[in-house]
């Protein structure tokens, strides 16, 4: 199935019935008076998040969604039936965002959640609504009023507590691989990845969700290469975890430049808890190994871990502290939403 995280679509709320003008007719009955029934509602646009979808796909080939139009109104005081809803289904990490591409209509983080987009117009009233004492016979009805139609942006980022982030052919998909079931292309040429994957990781008992994005280079934020457009999946993430190949030219350089493109992006990603580790370990000479070490130490400011994802070498030690700077994050959390829990409990 194609990964798609970004759509754009039109939608459109249905209309609302029209008012009916009808006189009540009976034999023997005199003077029977009004009984135009009310039109009824328009439906209405929803998004709803539901579980089992990890793509935007269904938005691939059908971008245009119009509720159906209420019910006009009828004599005998019937009232015309409400327009069919029309209901987006969306996956989890979904924002729903303006026209603008800026202005956040929603966001998705919990399977169940919904709004409604586009309200539906209301029904026009009968001319039994109008009668009066004085007008004891109306002959107008209104019309039902249009409902509300605008474009908006579906844009997907991968709900995810640990990103992998890198230059290309750092090795990114090859420890995914290796650490969940999770089954990414691999080969020996930049760019094999061309869009996100998740696996779940498992160490000591315990599992987490892990992201590996496309690989970034100099220039990502202006479009080179595959751009920066997937980091919004790992803006979600936790901790991230920075791997640089061993086996390239500088490895302090490396880490640089993807440092560099993340803050071009923005979102907070500099921020986060970040894992440096070198990979490909198992390529290099002793001597080389050190030295690139060495480098990497100096430009990230930390000590990194020597990784290997085919010897396995310190991937154990290396899910531990992702697990361990997750574990702290979720505390913090839960630390921050205590005070809003109390305070929404609390009643006069």
């Amino acid at each position: 199935m194609k990964f798609l995280d970004q759509a754009k679509v039109y939608i459109r709320s249905g209309d609302g019935g029209a008012g009916c003008v009808s006189f009540r007719r009976e034999k023997f009955i005199e003077f029977g008076g009004p009984d135009g029934g009310d039109g009824g509602r328009g439906g209405d646009v929803i998004v709803e998040c539901v579980q089992g979808l990890n793509t935007l796909i269904d938005y691939r080939f059908k971008q245009h969604f119009k509720a159906k139009t209420g019910v006009h109104g009828m004599g005998k005081n019937r009232t015309g039936a409400k327009g069919g809803d029309v209901v987006l289904k969306v996956p989890v990490g979904t924002q729903v965002l303006d026209e603008d591409e800026e202005t956040l209509l929603a966001d998705f983080t919990e399977v169940g959640q919904s709004i409604v987009l586009a309200k539906g117009g209301n029904g026009g009233f009968g001319n039994a609504y109008f009668t009066t004492s004085t007008n004891r016979a109306p002959r107008r009805a209104n019309p039902g009023q249009e409902g509300e139609e605008r474009w908006v942006w579906l844009r997907l980022k991968l709900i995810a507590d640990a990103g992998l982030v890198g230059l290309p052919n750092a090795g990114k998909s090859t420890f995914l691989a290796a650490v969940s079931a999770a089954k990414p292309k691999i080969a020996d040429y930049p760019f094999t990845t061309l869009h996100p994957n998740l696996g779940v990781v498992g160490v000591d008992g315990r599992e987490f969700v892990m992201a590996d994005i496309p690989g970034l280079i100099e220039g990502a934020h202006e479009g080179v290469g595959l751009g920066d457009r997937f980091l919004g999946h790992v803006e979600r993430c936790r901790v991230l975890l920075h791997l640089v190949d061993g086996t390239s030219e500088h490895a302090g350089e490396a880490y640089k430049t993807v440092r560099a493109e993340l803050e071009a992006y923005g979102a907070g990603l500099t921020d986060k808890p970040e894992i440096v580790a070198l990979s490909k370990v198992d390529a290099l000479s002793p001597e080389l190994r050190k030295q690139q070490l060495a480098r990497l130490k100096r430009a990230a400011k930390k000590t990194p871990v020597a990784l290997s994802s085919a010897s396995r070498e310190a991937v154990d030690v290396t899910l531990r502290q992702l697990l361990a700077v997750i574990d702290e994050a979720k505390g913090v959390e839960a630390a921050e939403a205590m005070p809003k829990i109390a305070e929404e409990a609390w009643r006069p």
